[in-house]
């Protein structure tokens, strides 16, 4: 039990990484897209929108990928399993269950799950952030219908 809590930290810290770098590079793409002047900023804002989350899909993916190399490292299931297919199901607390770790490696499907659930939120939350800052910068939280900080 001790080796998969040890396995299961490390790729999550790995995948923390990843997701820390991307929210760098999303948040700082995002400030520089937000800050240029244009005729349609509500546009801007979906086109801002848009790119931030496909970056986080992309991140996601990759997320999954190092779970499925992990997974064929320690040889977490059956040799025919399709590893990617598993990692996706478990990562996104979806839990088909039509492919079950190794006895060996029974808690890897909820250490992977724990950290899709964190990165997931993390993600939300970037999501959040730059719609908020692309608001501010484009003018568009004083638009009518909006809700002031004042109220």
């Amino acid at each position: 039990m001790l080796l998969q809590l040890v396995v299961g930290s490390l790729v999550s810290a790995i995948n923390i990484g990843i997701h820390a770098l991307v929210t760098v590079v999303a948040v700082w793409i995002a400030r520089s897209a937000g800050l240029r002047k244009t005729a349609r900023p509500r546009l801007h804002l979906m086109g801002v929108m848009v790119a931030t989350a496909a970056v986080l899909n992309v991140a996601h993916t990759l997320e999954i990928v190092i779970w499925a190399l992990s997974y064929h490292i320690v040889q977490a299931t059956a040799p025919e399993s399709d590893l990617l297919y598993f990692a996706f199901v478990n990562y996104t607390t979806l839990g088909y269950g039509d492919i079950t770790p190794v006895r060996e490696w029974r808690l890897i499907g909820p250490l992977t799950a724990m950290n899709g659930v964190l990165l997931f939120g993390w993600s939300a939350a970037i999501l959040f952030e730059v719609l908020r800052k692309t608001l501010d910068h484009l003018g568009l939280t004083d638009a009518p219908g909006s809700r002031s900080e004042s109220t």
